[in-house]
């Protein structure tokens, strides 16, 4: 290869940025080479590691990405806008998202590590609980797109010049908001966790838990438990996969329909309604689907006009999840009976995506939920460390 001189460059770092003159050097068979870039980074990028690790961390407690240029200044006194941080944090996610799917992320845990020492099991069998819901996220539509498009077409035309071309337009969505799919496995304790997200559809969903359950050796653990609100498409998929050996119905759903019908028949004030409720509910809790039942079928034969009808659309509700309804079973082997761990991480996963005025592309906010996902997994370390092994 032959020497080209020394060429300006310029790298930003955790220690603020620096600047050198390196020799570059090239051949017609090879092309250009600075052996000096991979010694300060080995992505050979103009932000280092720490920065993109710092941008993202921050990111994950801001409300905008301005909000995350102000943080990363005042942390670290970094300089970057927030168009430079919206770019570096999207590709970041997308690369964490790419890495999850192909199975380059450790969860650092496998169902072996799940053993339960209480008096329902003194042998210290193993138990994992799975979950997957749900979760609305705000996104740009395409009408939305084009009038965005159309402000800038006129101001370019307004300058009175000629312009580059803009680049083609990305495809918005029918819809202001769409439903992306979260899925979570979890021991007993919370210690060991496993979170994923998907923008696809229940498809999407199966595929994403059936790897996710392959890379924690599901299989092999002794007890696997689904607590899930009792969306059909929750049940079939984990089926389809056979993922787990029993299905429950998250007892706080339940109560949340129960409530419904209570203040469709007897309304907010009445106390009687009140005490309807917890007794069906303990009727479901102690004696199970039977006895709730056939308490809700003599129930509703006293019902008229609108009543009964709020009472059979309770009834259709149970009757479709009969299966599911089992918590004196649950509750005798020491089993949970709610679906809270994967509401939470439903919150937590999507809480950069929601907010007043928060609208993203598909593809972005799916990026900016597989970072929150592999923090909530205890796995956001063990990506950073190993990042420069990977091809990036």
């Amino acid at each position: 290869m032959r020497h080209k001189g020394r060429q300006a460059f310029s790298a930003l770092t955790v220690n603020g940025r620096l600047c050198l003159r390196r020799v570059r050097w090239h051949c017609p068979e090879a092309g250009c080479e600075t052996p000096l870039d991979k010694i300060i980074d080995l992505a050979e990028q103009a932000i280092s590691q720490g920065v993109r690790e710092m941008a993202c961390r921050l990111n994950r407690g801001s409300t905008s990405f301005a909000m995350t240029a102000e943080n990363l200044q005042r942390a670290a006194h970094l300089s970057v806008s927030r168009e430079t941080l919206r770019q570096l944090i999207e590709q970041e996610g997308r690369r964490v998202l790419s890495a999850q799917r192909s199975g380059q992320i450790d969860p650092g845990w496998t169902a072996a590590d799940c053993r339960v020492s209480n008096s329902q099991a003194p042998d210290g069998a193993t138990r994992v609980y799975a979950g997957c819901d749900g979760v609305m996220v705000p996104l740009v539509t395409e009408v939305e797109k084009q009038k965005r498009r159309q402000k800038v077409k006129d101001k370019r035309r307004k300058r009175g010049r000629k312009c580059r071309p803009l680049p083609r337009s990305k495809c918005g969505a029918d819809q202001s908001f769409k439903e992306f799919k979260l899925a979570v496995l979890y021991d007993e304790q919370q210690q060991h966790r496993y979170v994923a997200g998907t923008s696809g559809n229940h498809s999407a969903a199966g595929r994403m838990m059936r790897r996710m359950a392959s890379e924690v050796e599901l299989a092999k653990a002794e007890q696997k438990i689904a607590n899930v609100d009792g969306a059909p498409w929750i049940k079939n998929e984990l089926e389809l996969h056979g993922l787990v050996d029993c299905i429950g119905l998250d007892y706080y759903h339940l109560r949340e329909n129960v409530q419904r019908a209570r203040l469709a028949v007897y309304g907010e004030q009445d106390s009687a309604g009140a005490a309807w409720r917890e007794e069906v509910m303990g009727q479901f809790y102690e004696r199970g689907y039977r006895a709730g039942w056939e308490h809700l079928v003599a129930w509703r034969r006293h019902l008229r006009g609108s009543k009964r009808a709020a009472a059979d659309r309770l009834l259709t509700y149970i009757e479709e999840r009969q299966s599911m309804i089992r918590y004196p079973e649950f509750r005798s082997r020491g089993w949970q009976i709610g679906s809270g761990p994967t509401e939470a991480q439903c919150k937590s996963a999507t809480q950069r995506l929601k907010g007043r005025g928060r609208r993203w592309d598909r593809a972005n906010a799916e990026a900016l939920m597989a970072l929150d996902c592999l923090d909530n997994s205890h796995a956001w370390q063990h990506y950073w460390i190993t990042l420069e092994t990977r091809t990036i």
